[in-house]
């Protein structure tokens, strides 16, 4: 099953929680890092309740935090590790599922079955279709710290977390770019494929491996020991 979020949409609400393909997911968008995740909420430990995730309203690292409403336990948004709470205290962390980041002509043109959320909301609201204006043009708004600099701040990264905890990263631009061209585009026994004028991950078997696009500036300092794929 395939489903869009338009990201006009996404930008003022930051976060959804959906059933689809017959799990619950919950979707945070952190519009700072450029960083778009879906996490299984129905894949938690026996005796924990489903979580209701919400965005909070603060920043780790200049990305947004998210809880869970049912147990008001605080999660990074960006690894899906509870950081407070009882679902800390249960050492849970959230799996990932993949998002692929494109424009709605070529995600409908790859699943023309899909669905997407509702543009009004099911109350009638409409929504801008920049709603930050520009916010981000000249760079970060809140300090970011040390960074790695071998990219540019916004620059787009594909990135998953191997098995063993290992980080890899592919600039966005430069990879789909290889791989319209009939190349090739591995690292670290991960390959990317194209899906709908974006780009998820697969191991040498075949099988997806979850990942999701972010800035750079974002990525990078939360996996400060990325390794980083070039052409």
């Amino acid at each position: 099953e395939a489903r869009a979020y338009p990201r006009h949409i996404m930008e003022i609400h930051e976060m959804v929680n959906d059933t689809l393909g017959g799990r619950r997911i919950g979707m945070p968008y952190c519009t700072l890092c450029g960083s778009a995740q879906a996490y299984f909420t129905d894949d938690v430990p026996a005796g924990v309740e489903t979580p209701i995730l919400r965005t909070s309203g603060l920043l780790a690292r200049s990305n947004k935090v998210m809880y869970d409403l049912v147990t008001k336990s605080v999660f990074d948004t960006f690894t899906g590790e509870a950081l407070s709470g009882p679902l800390r205290e249960r050492g849970v962390v959230l799996n990932q599922a993949t998002v692929v980041t494109t424009t709605w002509g070529e995600w409908k043109a790859a699943h023309p079955d899909t669905t997407i959320i509702a543009e009004d909301g099911g109350i009638g609201r409409r929504y801008p279709l920049d709603p930050l204006r520009g916010r981000d043009d000249d760079g970060p708004i809140f300090p970011i710290g040390d960074m790695d600099g071998t990219l540019g701040v916004h620059d787009q990264v594909f990135g998953v977390v191997l098995d063993d905890g290992t980080p890899v990263a592919f600039p966005v631009a430069a990879a789909a770019a290889a791989l319209q061209a009939g190349g090739s585009v591995e690292l670290a026994g991960v390959t990317l494929r194209l899906d709908g004028g974006g780009v998820r991950a697969v191991d040498s078997a075949g099988n997806e491996i979850e990942g999701h696009q972010a800035f750079w500036f974002a990525w990078s300092q939360f996996m400060p020991d990325t390794l980083l794929w070039q052409p």
